[in-house]
């Protein structure tokens, strides 16, 4: 006789094969992690945008266009949309209850946080090389 269907199964060996699809414990981390990063980003930004106030555009231009202040810059947008896409992930799973409602609203989400970040470092890239339009 197979145990396929679980008859000959207890219930602790029954609710082990009714785990996670083993995705939840990377996106725990993966929204933590790039919080931290936010964290430790957030006050190097507000130096950096207070150093601006009363700066004309050419000493902005060249402050962005360091090589640190460009790389930190883009890790910032990257860490941002991506830690934006992941919570607003969670709200939609939690609040939203019709599963076509559900992908729409996801596909919305991941394609603004994409078009947002592509959208920043396009324009940190060009800061930063400083390209006449």
């Amino acid at each position: 006789m197979s145990s396929a269907n679980g008859r000959y199964r207890n219930p602790m060996q029954r609710a082990r094969a009714l785990g996670s699809a083993k995705s939840g414990t990377a996106h725990f981390w993966w929204q933590r992690v790039t919080a931290v990063v936010l964290a430790l980003l957030v006050p190097w930004l507000v130096g950096l945008l207070v150093s601006f106030v009363g700066a004309d555009l050419a000493s902005v231009q060249f402050a962005l266009g360091k090589p640190w202040n460009a790389i930190l810059l883009s890790v910032f947008v990257v860490a941002l949309f991506w830690h934006a896409q992941m919570g607003m992930q969670v709200v939609i799973e939690d609040y939203v209850h019709t599963r076509a409602t559900e992908l729409v609203l996801q596909f919305l989400v991941i394609l603004a946080c994409v078009v947002g970040a592509l959208a920043s470092l396009y324009a940190i890239g060009r800061i930063a090389l400083m390209i006449a339009p």
